[in-house]
């Protein structure tokens, strides 16, 4: 009885995981368009599901190496 009562509160924090997740990454998306702190919300957002899924840890780190490579200012260079 025991066991499957752990393992149902992991399965719902879980659930809970994702759809806070998901929740603020799509508000992210959202605010790409919208007013808003898109390029914060955004990483907070897979910050969150990277916690249950690889694909969002890899796209963290990416994210992650872009924002690096932006503040040393070796970006999107547009030549004058």
């Amino acid at each position: 009885m025991k066991h499957h009562i752990l393992k149902t509160l992991g399965q719902a924090r879980r659930l809970i995981v994702i759809v806070i997740g998901f929740t603020i990454l799509v508000a992210g998306f959202a605010m790409i368009v919208l007013p808003g702190p898109a390029f914060v919300v955004i990483p907070i957002g897979l910050t969150i599901l990277a916690t249950e899924f690889i694909w969002a840890k890899r796209l963290l780190i990416s994210v992650k190496e872009r924002i690096t490579r932006l503040k040393k200012g070796n970006g999107c260079q547009h030549k004058p």
